[in-house]
């Protein structure tokens, strides 16, 4: 899949520029986006430069190295701003984290399903048992990586990692990748 193929072209609307405000925040967002995959899946590099090699998106992201440095390109990032990202990397990135959401739509499902049902009873996210080891892996791994907001509190980790996590559901769906893309560009408008 080409990643330019995220941005249809229809005559009616106008070509969206990435500005690079835009891309700054755009960075963060899809970071983001692979911490909450990570942590609620288990997948790690390995897993994404798989999902590069089959997207055909592998000279974007062609090994541990490289695609670590596009991650620390994230303003989150502790020791953030090693590699600027450019737009094409941007998409090869959303092209992979769908494509894992799309691997990984069973778990998500799952764990919207249980988060769901516990709202609806009343009960805490945290005292499910998958959401509760996901809440545990995505606040720990965001702490241990991300730098400025180590001052977050446990209960806004924990409300932005179930916002990732309904996230994914909808980016495991059809027109994820568009979904995600668009996601992107409206956030880092704000």
């Amino acid at each position: 899949m080409d990643p330019s193929s995220l941005s249809e072209h229809n005559p009616s609307q106008p070509q969206r520029v990435v500005t690079p405000r835009q891309l700054h925040s755009i960075k963060a967002q899809l970071d983001l986006v692979l911490l909450a995959l990570e942590t609620l899946t288990g997948l790690g590099s390995d897993a994404m430069l798989a999902a590069a090699e089959a997207l055909e998106v592998s000279a974007l992201l062609s090994d541990r190295v490289n695609l670590w440095r596009l991650r620390q390109a994230s303003p989150l990032r502790k020791g953030q701003g090693r590699k600027k990202l450019d737009v094409d990397e941007a998409r090869a990135l959303v092209l992979v984290s769908c494509h894992l959401a799309i691997a990984h739509r069973d778990t998500i499902r799952q764990a919207v399903a249980r988060l769901e049902k516990a709202l609806a009873q009343n009960q805490a996210p945290h005292r499910i048992a998958q959401l509760g080891d996901y809440l545990d892996a995505f606040s720990n791994a965001y702490q241990d990586r991300m730098e400025g907001d180590s001052t977050a509190t446990t209960d806004e980790l924990t409300a932005l990692g179930l916002k990732l996590l309904v996230d994914l559901l909808f980016y495991s769906g059809s027109g994820g990748t568009r979904k995600l893309w668009v996601a992107l560009l409206e956030r880092a408008g704000e």
